[in-house]
């Protein structure tokens, strides 16, 4: 497993009884996630310490449940990446901190090629990734179906300095730009998607992940330039092995691009404590 250990603006500061209590910055948040199982508490004095507590609701969805004051939007920083929180209805801050370690990644990749690297970010969301590779000296054109969380995305481009670099906003279904692209004959040096379990697109279209994916990557690699530099898939899918996600990359992408195939679950850490709590899957491609 691959731990984000680097942030000082994010912690879990302990997980018990189906919930996480973390720092944002300053704010402190309680939220679900199905992984904690458990039901001992390693620091109960400190869940007092919470702004707002997200419950759900019997009927579904549900809501936060302030404790102390939670400001609509805040800022945190991962290194010299800025972005901006806003808890949302269904239970998210608009980022997901253990994708740090895909940052991380992505910026050594893109550095270390010491060429020009264009990117393509697919279901792109508030631009996490994005951020990262422009910092990184790529170009990026950001794909979401999202018109809301493509603004949120040039937010956290802004808000770390980076509006300036070259980067296109796109609200768009995924399959259907990558067609256009197709007939268009543009191509990448690197591909980043991050699928939804089920979505729809800007005018309805429905992504399903275990009937779409395998046919997407493969739509994908007619769009690879003629010296790729990587290809990384994320998925948050229950019952998704990263080695399917690997498996896919070894059918589409290493048949036509010999190169390095890797895939793992990502985890956040706890602090003063041994444990971790897995947070999704990956699967990487990247020339040798």
């Amino acid at each position: 497993m691959k731990v984000a250990n680097n942030w000082e603006d994010y912690e879990i500061i302990d997980m018990a009884n189906g919930q996480k209590l973390e720092r944002w910055g300053k704010i402190i948040l309680s939220r679900p996630d199905p992984q904690i199982v458990w039901n001992e508490q390693s620091f109960p004095e400190k869940w007092k310490q919470a702004n707002a507590t997200y419950k759900r609701s019997k009927t579904g969805g549900g809501a936060w449940q302030e404790q102390k004051k939670l400001p609509k939007q805040w800022q945190v920083k991962y290194k010299n990446l800025t972005f901006n929180i806003k808890p949302m209805g269904f239970k998210h801050t608009g980022l997901f901190p253990e994708q740090a370690v895909n940052w991380d990644w992505m910026i050594n990749k893109i550095k270390d090629a010491k060429r020009e690297i264009k990117v393509l970010n697919l279901f792109a969301y508030t631009g996490g990734a994005t951020v990262a590779c422009l910092s990184a000296g790529a170009s990026c054109t950001h794909v979401d179906s999202s018109k809301g969380m493509v603004a949120w995305a040039k937010e956290n481009v802004a808000s770390s300095g980076l509006s300036e670099k070259p980067v296109r906003y796109i609200v768009d279904d995924v399959v259907k730009f990558v067609n256009r692209e197709i007939r268009r004959g543009n191509t990448y040096d690197a591909i980043i998607m991050d699928p939804p379990s089920y979505g729809r697109g800007a005018n309805g279209e429905v992504w399903q992940f275990e009937n779409n994916i395998y046919d997407l990557v493969n739509l994908c690699t007619k769009i690879l330039s003629k010296k790729p530099l990587f290809f990384l898939i994320n998925s948050y899918t229950t019952g998704i092995s990263s080695t399917v996600l690997e498996n896919i990359l070894n059918l589409t992408v290493e048949k036509n691009y010999k190169g390095k195939l890797s895939s793992g679950e990502i985890g956040l850490p706890m602090s003063n404590s041994k444990l971790i709590l897995p947070c999704g899957i990956y699967a990487r491609w990247e020339s040798k």
